[in-house]
């Protein structure tokens, strides 16, 4: 099984996680959304990309670094946003995400 640190053959960027370690953080991103923590930040009901207000039903929990590139469900890296905002964003990292906005989406990652 291919570890974060071991390179693909194109080049050098990381290899892609794993399906198991997907299906790991998913568990863990589960049991993150019925914590303490995740439910007082979806009492505040704003969306942390739009800044807008939501009801509770209408906020999802986003990766910041989407679990596909190699992002852990921790509370360093996820994020309350609304339906809109985590459709749009995708697999982009938010880093991304910024740059492609400002080029008026002429940048394919």
């Amino acid at each position: 099984m291919a570890t974060r640190k071991q390179r693909n053959k194109k080049g050098g960027a990381p290899a892609a996680p794993s399906p198991e370690s997907v299906k790991k953080e998913k568990e863990k991103a589960r049991v993150l959304r019925d914590s303490v923590w995740w439910q007082n930040l979806l009492a505040k009901g704003e969306c942390n990309y739009c800044g807008q207000t939501f009801a509770k039903k209408d906020l999802t929990m986003d990766h910041i670094v989407p679990l596909s590139r190699g992002g852990k469900s921790t509370k360093g890296n996820v994020v309350v946003a609304c339906q809109p905002c985590n459709s749009d964003k995708k697999y982009y990292t938010a880093a991304e995400l910024i740059l492609k906005n400002r080029m008026d989406s002429k940048i394919n990652f």
